[in-house]
């Protein structure tokens, strides 16, 4: 499909800064193809869950992957932005730098505060290789938790660029971009449904009869890549790890025989179960990095409905909700939110979806 058919205009003061307070008091737009649209607040989901269903959250955790460095050569030195994206070993990350371009494969960079960093001293890493798009391999000199202590210290808060431009991080967004759920490091962007969830509203999913269950699925820096081909066929989706456990894959087994739905708290939790569900809908333990890049005509065999935020125009995940509840149906429900002033993106509203039947 032709990018542009997922493209919308949007007014910069629809851009959330900061979440709703309590989270729970978010707006949401419950969505149903064929049925048109119901402003509600995210507070009410209970009302749309039946007893039995299954609501399967995103248990990643954001860790602080923006670092500032300076790179030198003799006397010259550089500043250098990197965002880890994916650990791949105890003391290698790869990285989106900025700038890239003349970072060369085996040169040095100091992150953290002009090199007093952590108990070791500073926080140094190699390049170990360059690829596209700004993309690095960093080797630190720390590893394992000790590296991990290092980036807690010196990283930041890897906030959307869409925040990011408009203010600095501060100390209240290591508690607000993080979900109720965040058990397993590893992200370097939150699984923003899962934002507005508050042990006020669990208690009344687990009222509503619903069933609470978790997946991981490590958020990298590429959900925010921009598709930049004119073609969906042509974009090269990026990897996440993510996992199951035994006793989640057996509880939506048994969800599937009672035939009950399965509700994603987010495109992430969505993108896990849909990379680990067989053709026959079922599931395993999983384990495993997946790349499934989800646009209108993908055939659904594990979600019945998705609560997400508002996502960005031209971006893979406007093509997952399209694909999910179709085309024309989010298309009047973007306008709709705009129209109607709902706050888009990570910290912004939410919208309830269900599932368009299949052709």
């Amino acid at each position: 499909m032709k990018v542009d058919q997922f493209d919308f205009a949007l007014p910069e003061e629809r851009i959330a800064l900061r979440p709703a307070e309590p989270r729970d008091a978010a707006r949401m737009l419950v969505v149903r193809p064929g049925a048109g649209l119901d402003d509600r607040g995210v507070g009410e989901l209970p009302s749309f869950l039946k007893p039995g269903d299954v609501v399967v959250f995103n248990d990643t955790k954001v860790i602080p992957a923006r670092l500032s460095g300076i790179r030198r050569r003799g006397e010259n030195q550089a500043h250098i932005e990197a965002t880890l994206h994916r650990r791949v070993g105890p003391d290698r990350w790869k990285a989106f730098l900025k700038p890239a371009k003349r970072v060369e494969a085996g040169e040095r960079i100091q992150f953290g505060h002009d090199g007093a960093v952590c108990l070791t001293g500073s926080l140094d890493a190699t390049v170990a290789e360059k690829g596209q798009g700004g993309e690095v391999l960093l080797t630190f000199d720390l590893s394992g938790p000790v590296l991990d202590e290092a980036l807690e210290a010196v990283g930041h808060i890897p906030l959307p660029p869409y925040i990011a431009a408009r203010r600095p991080d501060d100390a209240r967004d290591r508690h607000d971009y993080q979900t109720i759920f965040a058990r397993e490091e590893g992200a370097v962007a939150a699984p923003t449904a899962g934002l507005h969830f508050t042990p006020a509203l669990l208690s009344a999913l687990d009222a509503a009869g619903a069933e609470r269950h978790c997946v991981t699925l490590h958020v990298g820096a590429g959900t925010f890549l921009p598709v930049k081909t004119d073609d969906t066929d042509d974009h090269v989706m990026h990897e996440e790890w993510g996992s199951i456990s035994a006793e989640t894959a057996a509880a939506l087994n048994q969800a599937r025989a009672r035939g009950d739905r399965i509700v994603a708290v987010g495109t992430t939790t969505l993108r896990l179960l849909e990379s680990a569900a067989g053709a026959d809908g079922r599931f395993a333990e999983w384990a495993g990095t997946t790349d499934i890049f989800i646009t209108p005509g993908y055939r659904f065999r594990a979600v019945d409905v998705l609560m997400t935020n508002f996502h960005l125009p031209r971006s893979t995940l406007v093509m997952l909700v399209s694909a999910f509840a179709g085309v024309e149906t989010i298309r009047d429900a973007y306008r709709h939110a705009i129209e109607s002033g709902y706050r888009f993106y990570s910290y912004g509203d939410a919208c309830l979806l269900f599932r368009a039947r299949a052709e």
